[in-house]
């Protein structure tokens, strides 16, 4: 079988159209997760890890009804937080780290989720994706959090490949033009989720499948 060519990389203005095309397909992008604040926000990502949104969100309805302030996650106790998240995947360490990252926030950052990447990679649970998903969600900020769906269609579109996440994420914020950048994180995870999915992306009803580079595109 012949060894496929790599592809020629996107040009700034490929990466332009994609993203314009995308922006019109979805003019307001947001996370699909539930939250009410900074800090039910850090919660509901980091339990978010081989989770669905949709699960999260069910798990976090009472969780967040019961306690929405790191004082009141603490005051519910660990014990409690796991039987509220026990759907959901990694439920005892989550609890843990749930309960551990409000208590930080209450000792370190006077009960306020901390604004900056490095703070809040200090917190139990949370990781550089986790933390751009909160700079950008809740603080505004321009950045790019690689999660499954991006780091797919990065490499399968062609338009940033890369072998880890970090890469990935480097190669998005240099092709991505400026007034692109706070929503090409929503922009790619949404597209990944519902039209260039893992197992069968839907190619024939994709807005940029004439950008895209990939071989195997589906008819059908």
């Amino acid at each position: 079988m012949p060894r496929k060519k790599n592809p020629a990389p996107f040009t700034t203005e490929e990466a332009a159209d994609l993203f314009a095309r995308l922006a019109q397909d979805r003019p307001e992008p947001k996370t699909e997760l539930d939250y009410t604040s900074p800090f039910t926000l850090v919660v509901a990502v980091a339990l978010s890890a081989q989770a669905t949104d949709v699960g999260v969100n069910k798990a976090t309805k009472g969780l967040f009804a019961a306690a929405d302030t790191p004082e009141k996650m603490v005051a519910l106790g660990e014990d409690a937080i796991r039987d509220h998240i026990k759907t959901i995947g990694l439920f005892r360490n989550k609890a843990k780290n749930v309960f551990a990252l409000s208590q930080k926030i209450i000792d370190e950052y006077g009960g306020e989720v901390p604004a900056s990447r490095e703070a809040l990679e200090t917190l139990p649970g949370v990781g550089r994706k986790t933390a751009n998903v909160v700079m950008n969600e809740a603080f505004g900020e321009p950045t790019i959090a690689v999660d499954t769906h991006i780091f797919r269609v990065s490499n399968r579109t062609g338009l940033a490949p890369g072998k880890t996440p970090f890469e990935v994420e480097q190669k998005l914020e240099a092709i991505t033009p400026p007034e692109f950048l706070k929503g090409a994180h929503h922009w790619l995870i949404l597209h990944g989720r519902y039209v260039c999915k893992a197992r069968k992306p839907d190619c024939p009803n994709c807005p940029i499948a004439d950008l895209c580079r990939y071989e195997d595109k589906t008819v059908g």
